[in-house]
């Protein structure tokens, strides 16, 4: 036991260390932004132009709002950004937050609800960096993380206007191949996007699925 827990102190402070060096964690705290992960969506925007001004748009799992903030910032006045996730947030300027599990009946009336009810527009944009707590089980892990791709995914069905655009973050391991399949069959194009922010060590990357061009 003794061992074990000296071992895990040492990887918290390993951890900690690389999280100091890195250039964007210090980037995000000496700017206004709540997470180093902006800069991910900021790059993946400037390659493909996510944002447009007036643009709907639906951040799923949501806090602690960085890519919120973002996109608050890029849509403008006459847009509206809607954040969604079960832990809470606090609050933005111009964002709407609804607190609870995206899956769930009466989260997703809620959504629809902010965008203006019933025979409104849908969003323009759903964006997904949700990502499970790790367990260390490499297996345990993937599954749960292609859960949470798959049922944002599904989200689209209620949510996503004809032509819009699911961004969506991903870990290469089993599921993610067909996911990507399964994306094609209900978008006309998928794109696999890897932004300088995420760690080069990190599995992680993002699917853009949309129209043609997305």
């Amino acid at each position: 036991m003794m061992a074990r827990g000296k071992s895990a102190n040492r990887s918290d402070r390993q951890w900690l260390r690389a999280r100091r060096r890195d250039p964007y964690y210090q980037r995000a705290r000496q700017s206004h932004y709540r997470s180093r992960a902006v800069y991910k969506l900021q790059q993946i925007d400037s390659k493909v132009g996510l944002f447009q001004a007036g643009q709907h748009v639906l951040d799923l799992g949501a806090a602690p709002g960085g890519w919120s903030q973002y996109a608050r910032e890029r849509v403008g006045p006459r847009g509206r950004v809607i954040a969604v996730d079960m832990r809470p947030m606090q609050a933005l300027d111009g964002v709407s937050f609804i607190a609870g599990d995206f899956s769930a009946e009466a989260v997703r009336q809620a959504c629809l609800e902010q965008l203006g009810g019933p025979g409104a527009d849908l969003a323009d944009l759903v964006v997904s960096d949700m990502a499970p707590n790790l367990s260390g089980i490499r297996a345990s892990d993937q599954a749960r993380g292609m859960a949470l791709a798959e049922a944002a995914h599904d989200f689209c069905r209620y949510a996503l206007k004809p032509g819009g655009r699911l961004l969506v973050k991903l870990f290469e391991g089993a599921g993610a191949r067909e996911y990507r399949r399964r994306l094609k069959e209900h978008f006309a194009a998928v794109m696999v996007l890897k932004p300088e922010a995420s760690r080069a060590r990190s599995r992680e990357y993002y699917v853009l699925a949309g129209a043609y061009g997305v």
